[in-house]
This record gives C-alpha cells, sequence and structure tokens, in this order.
C-alpha cells in the first residue's frame, strides 16, 4: 500500500508526508475500484478535487467521462436543468431539448462539489439517482436510466444542515457511504515549507527568475501560521514572494509583509472610521450619552452664569454638581446601572434679591436617558438623514449594517 501511495502522489504532483494525508489517499486507492458513493469532506482549498480525480482514473470507469461540478456555483432556478436536462417548453427559454450531466456523463463519474449547497428539490431528484439509477428531464414524465458513479465533496457540516433542516438525512446516508476527510494544512506542518518550496520552483520557472529560499525563522513563520485558506492561500503568497521578494533568501521579517494578520475571530466588525481604540457597539451608545450628559451640563453652567451677571441668588450646588461629573471610564464600569436609565435631576433654585416675600422658587428638570429609547432615536434620525439608505445609516452610525437590520427589525423601525 505504501508503494501505491507514492506512485499516487507522483502521477497527481501531491506533495507531503502527514498520517492523515496518507490515510485519506489509502481509502481513495481502496474505494475506487468499487462503484460505491464517496463523501469527500475537508475545509476550502485542501484540494478535495484531486481526490475524485484518483477515484475516477484508478476505476474501471477511467475511459469513462468525468466532470465536476461546483453544486454552490449554479443558480437554483436552473441547478435541476443543468444535472438532470430539460425537455423543449418547460421554462423561458428553453428553446429545445437538453442532456443534463447525468446523462451526458453515463458510464462515468460525476464529482459534486459543495453537495451541502443543493436546493431540497434537487436533493431529491438526486437521492432518486443513488437509489435506482434514473432520472427525469424538467417538463418531462419520461423516466431515463444512467450508470453514474457519484463523488460528492463538501467543506460545511452536513451534521448541522440535517438538523437545522437543510440537508436530507437519507441522502447524507447515501453519500456517506464511503466517507473521506482530507486534513487541513495547519494539521500537516511538516509539508508546508515542502509544498512552499515546489510552488516557488513552479513560479520561478514560470517567470524566469531566480528561485527564493527561506532562511530559519521564515520556515518557523510558515508552519506557525494558521493557514485558513490552506493550500489556495499557501500557493497564492509563494506566487507574491516570488514576484514581489526583493533579496531571494527571505528573511521572517520580509515574509511577514505577505502573509496576513492571524484572523482570530469570524465576528462582523463595525463598519466606518474608527479613532484611538476600537469601541463596541454598547461602548458607542455610552460615548453618545455621555456627550449628551455634558451638553445639558454646558447648559446649566450657561444658565448660571446668566444668573449672576443678572444678580439673581442661585443654589451653588447645582455648580458643584457640574463639576463631580462621571468620566466615560467610570460610565463603562458602571453599565449594568447604566443600562436602565440614566436620570438626570436637578434641583434649580432662583430667590429674586427685590423681592419682599423671598418665595422660593423650584424648578426640577427631569430627562430620561433611556438606552433603548435613545438607541431608537438615533436610528430613526441616521434613516431620516440618509433618506432610507441603510447602508449610508449603518456607516454613520457607527455600527455594520447587520447590526442595524437586527435593530430595526427588534424596534419595528421598518413598519
Amino acid at each position: 500500500m505504501a508503494d501505491e501511495i507514492q506512485s499516487i502522489k507522483q502521477r497527481f504532483g501531491i506533495i507531503g508526508n502527514a498520517p492523515g494525508l496518507n490515510y485519506a489517499l489509502s481509502i481513495a486507492a481502496r474505494v475506487a475500484p468499487t462503484n460505491l458513493t464517496v463523501l469527500i469532506t475537508g475545509e476550502s482549498g485542501v484540494g478535495k478535487e484531486i481526490f475524485s480525480q484518483i477515484i475516477h482514473q484508478y476505476s474501471t470507469r477511467k475511459h469513462g467521462p468525468f466532470i465536476a461540478v461546483n453544486c454552490g456555483a449554479i443558480p437554483e432556478g436552473t441547478i435541476d436543468s443543468e444535472l438532470f436536462g430539460h425537455v423543449k417548453g418547460s421554462f423561458t427559454n428553453a428553446v429545445d431539448d437538453r442532456k443534463g450531466y447525468f446523462e451526458t456523463v453515463n458510464g462515468g463519474t460525476i464529482f459534486l462539489d459543495e453537495v451541502g449547497e443543493l436546493p431540497h428539490g434537487t436533493q431529491a431528484r438526486l437521492l432518486r439517482v443513488l437509489e435506482a439509477g434514473e432520472f427525469i428531464r424538467v417538463g418531462s414524465s419520461k423516466v431515463q436510466k444512467t450508470d453514474v458513479r457519484v463523488v460528492a465533496a463538501t467543506n460545511v457540516d452536513l451534521h448541522k444542515g440535517i438538523a437545522e433542516g437543510k440537508f436530507r438525512e437519507d441522502l447524507f446516508y447515501r453519500l456517506n457511504t464511503v466517507p473521506i476527510s482530507v486534513p487541513a494544512l495547519r494539521e500537516r506542518k511538516d509539508d508546508i515549507h515542502l509544498l512552499f518550496r515546489k510552488f516557488t520552483s513552479d513560479f520561478s520557472e514560470k517567470y524566469r527568475t531566480l528561485a527564493i529560499t527561506l532562511d530559519s525563522d521564515a520556515v518557523e513563520l510558515l508552519r506557525n501560521y494558521n493557514w485558513p485558506g490552506n493550500i489556495r492561500e499557501l500557493k497564492n503568497i509563494a506566487e507574491q514572494v516570488s514576484v514581489l521578494a526583493t533579496d531571494k533568501m527571505v528573511t521572517a521579517a520580509e515574509l511577514h509583509q505577505f502573509i496576513p494578520q492571524q484572523r482570530n475571530s469570524m465576528l462582523p466588525m463595525i463598519s466606518g472610521k474608527q479613532t484611538g481604540n476600537d469601541f463596541t457597539e454598547r461602548d458607542l451608545l455610552y460615548k453618545v450619552l455621555f456627550d449628551m450628559k455634558q451638553d445639558l451640563n454646558d447648559l446649566k453652567q450657561f444658565v448660571l452664569h446668566m444668573a449672576e451677571a443678572n444678580h439673581l441668588k442661585t443654589d451653588m450646588s447645582i455648580s458643584a454638581e457640574m463639576h463631580d461629573q462621571p468620566t466615560f471610564n467610570e460610565l463603562s464600569t458602571r453599565q449594568p446601572q447604566l443600562q436602565t436609565e440614566f436620570i438626570t435631576k436637578q434641583p434649580v433654585v432662583i430667590n429674586p434679591a427685590n423681592s419682599a416675600a423671598h418665595a422660593h422658587v423650584h424648578e426640577e428638570v427631569e430627562e430620561s436617558l433611556s438606552l433603548i429609547d435613545k438607541e431608537k432615536e438615533l436610528i430613526n434620525k441616521a434613516l431620516s438623514k440618509h433618506r432610507g439608505k441603510r447602508k449610508d445609516a449603518a456607516m454613520d452610525l457607527g455600527i455594520s449594517e447587520r447590526t442595524l437590520y437586527r435593530k430595526i427589525k427588534e424596534y419595528n423601525l421598518d413598519e
């Protein structure tokens, strides 16, 4: 088996000796001579299509046709026609009969990449092909036979799709007769430098330049990077380095310019221009409330100065309270209390000096600064300002467009 795996690697240009890779190749070699359906799983960019070609070339169907179909790239409205064909007049622009892939590849192998993206109706049609070898063209009632081996691949968790009702459980077990799991590049650390050298050698020949080499620190940088794009990303970076590197001995510092920063999270970022430290959505709301509080204090200060200028006796505790305002950091630490409601309540006592009765006039200023109310008000103002253009409104608010859509739905602002 080891000799057969080595032969497969040489024939298909596969580089690496990781145990996970060798095991996947051994499964492909053993299942190839049969007609069993195979489901290849693995992240995007790990090379799942190569395994489908290995299975076809080492099978009894190797002289038959082979076709690779990206199920996620075909629109839902036309995928049935692409796979199973259609008859004239079955839908708009169907000016003639057309054979589908399952008819044209009869006797061969069809590779269904991204099979998890198939619509429910197409899943039912595919299940019938796998169970009975039968299909019906779109717009026809005639049952046709086909002898096609199906090799499928996906980079999504089909078990999760089944739980969410997006993928048929019976179809999954039909496809998953023999599973092959292709390891991610980060699980093949010893293969990363080998692949990189192969790619740079190919690119130096293609662009007629000297091949580059990496120092030890640069090699370690390659090994420690997470490679979310797997082999496809590694090849892309190898091409960039081959063309743009100023020195053929590439150091870690220079290589670091070509490797993107580690992506530790897939959460959406706040859109719009950020200054200083990045704020979360809640922090931005507190900052708005703090600014409003400052504006209110400025107004009170102005009233105090006007009263003093007109020789009015005032309660100086107002001024003392205004100078004792919490900082923005203090507001952040008091988020649980602030989250319910801000109530600014200041007694203002003005005593006219020339009044015989010395009557006290008490004025209470009360303003509710509920987070929800202010958030609704800000969203409405932004939408009004940008005439309902949600993308522009989201940018103006400093939040993502997805968050804005969620807030509009949550507060029923689209009614």
